[in-house]
């Protein structure tokens, strides 16, 4: 039972630091770089977030190699 606290725990962490870095990418500009494709019509807005993709998978790529490394 104390593994599934330990469990929860991270992942409650976890959300609360995905829930900070939107708030803080919103405020940096995230979402809206340049190679971010958005179409704006009369009735829709549709957001390709390719730019930002790409910097965020470098970024998460990095850490989980950084974790991985100092687990060893």
């Amino acid at each position: 039972m104390a593994d599934i606290g330990k469990v929860l725990l991270i992942i409650g962490a976890a959300l609360i630091t995905i829930g900070a870095l939107f708030v803080i990418g919103g405020k940096l500009g995230l979402g809206s770089l340049p190679g971010d494709i958005i179409i704006k019509k009369k009735n829709y807005t549709l957001a390709f977030p390719i730019a930002t993709s790409l910097l965020l998978s470098i970024v998460l790529s990095l850490i989980f190699y950084l974790i991985r490394y100092f687990k060893k």
